[in-house]
């Protein structure tokens, strides 16, 4: 009886041995798997929309520092912008701000794939409308009518800020917390056993 019985608990050993090992590594896979996704997502979608998002923020305190400085809004308080206001405006929109956001709206329609949700979130529908919108003005100031200043579709600046700037800052969490747990893992798995060395 004790002869069948060896091989059986070796065989056991083995198999319990194996089922570990496959559970790790398909554990190791998967987050492996997350960490490519959030790499993906910080590289090609969150990171640009919140470097840009920043430059253009900066842009705009310098701006409004200079020009109308104090005035809630540059076309809706009194006294209006002057024509020499009137004109930094189309210079800052043309060269700095529409450029910005036409990075933002590329960005968003290029990798909407890479979105941690399932459908777009309404700011960023919101800011793709604004600056599509704002096409229209821009090509009405390339023919010299300048009756028109201002988008149709307001920009939902404080949502966008909001919601790039929190899921940039989640998925940098994740991504250091998933790299820690892949560090560690390597590490286990290539530091030395210590009952080899006998």
């Amino acid at each position: 009886m004790a002869i069948w019985l060896a091989p059986l608990v070796t065989f056991i050993v083995a198999l319990i041995g194996f089922a570990a090992k496959y559970l790790n590594d398909k554990k190791i896979a998967e987050r492996k798997d997350r960490l490519d996704r959030i790499n993906q997502q910080l590289k090609l979608l969150y990171g640009p929309l919140y470097a840009t998002d920043q430059a253009a923020k900066t842009a705009w305190i310098a701006f409004r520092a200079e020009y109308r400085p104090g005035k809630e809004s540059y076309w809706q308080s009194t006294p209006p912008p002057t024509k020499g206001e009137a004109e930094a405006w189309r210079l800052w929109m043309t060269e700095v701000f529409m450029p910005l956001n036409l990075r933002l709206e590329k960005t968003v329609g290029e990798n909407a794939d890479l979105l941690i949700e399932e459908r777009i979130p309404e700011c960023l529908l919101l800011m793709v409308a604004h600056v599509s919108a704002y096409k229209a003005v821009l090509k009405r100031w390339e023919n010299g009518d300048f009756s028109e200043h201002v988008s149709l579709v307001s920009y939902p600046f404080q949502e966008v800020r909001t919601y790039v700037e929190t899921s940039f800052m989640n998925l940098k969490k994740e991504q250091a917390r998933l790299l820690g747990l892949l560090e560690g893992a390597k590490d286990h798995l290539s530091s030395p056993d210590p009952e080899q060395h006998y």
